[in-house]
């Protein structure tokens, strides 16, 4: 539960929000944009933006405070009904929050907490572009909830991914971090990509 002062903050924001969504027609415009991230075939992309889209539609402050009621605890959001705001607009905010809450909370703690990961599949492919072919990988990784996602990008972009996770991951690494198979792997594969980027003479 909130205290005074986290009660009178809480009604502030609120104030500002109903404010900010007063204007004739935003109510519509931000269940519209609601509705098409819930919708969208990218949805964990386009959550990742969700709050700056809302910051450039209601303002900074309000754009915040709407992703945050949207996902807070129940017994906060509970507080709104204490804030004299028009009735349309609680009825909006509770049914937002009904209706795409728990979906986008659940993709911010996915995104904020990225350990979800439970599998994964790599594959080569060569795409003609311009008339060249070009040695692109496709990423399958697996989320927590079983569900795969695809990334295709240039072999350079992934190689340039792999020295990034090596040279991040290795300062921390401990003795018993990586098996004595993956370091093997590790070294051959350097080995190889080295034979076959050399220059030849």
């Amino acid at each position: 539960m909130l205290d005074h002062e986290e009660k009178f903050l809480f009604k502030e924001e609120i104030l500002h929000l109903s404010n900010a969504v007063a204007e004739p027609g935003i109510l519509d415009n931000v269940e519209d944009l609601l509705t098409d991230v819930i919708t969208s075939p990218r949805f964990d992309s386009e959550v990742f933006t969700l709050e700056r889209s809302l910051q450039v539609m209601l303002g900074p402050r309000a754009g915040t405070t709407l992703v945050g009621l949207l996902t807070v605890a129940p017994e906060v959001f509970d507080e709104v009904a204490e804030v004299r705001i028009p009735s349309e607009v609680h009825e909006r905010l509770v049914a937002w929050r009904a209706r795409f809450g728990l979906a986008i909370d659940n993709a911010l703690n996915f995104l904020n907490n990225p350990d979800g990961i439970q599998g994964h599949n790599f594959a080569t492919q060569i795409a003609h572009i311009e008339e060249r072919r070009v040695l692109q990988g496709r990423l399958t990784l697996v989320r927590y909830n079983n569900e795969p996602q695809f990334f295709v990008a240039d072999a350079s972009v992934f190689m340039g991914l792999i020295a990034d996770i090596m040279e991040r991951l290795g300062p921390y690494l401990e003795p018993e971090a990586i098996d004595a198979e993956t370091m093997s792997r590790l070294r051959d594969a350097i080995q190889l990509i080295e034979r076959k980027t050399a220059t030849h003479s």
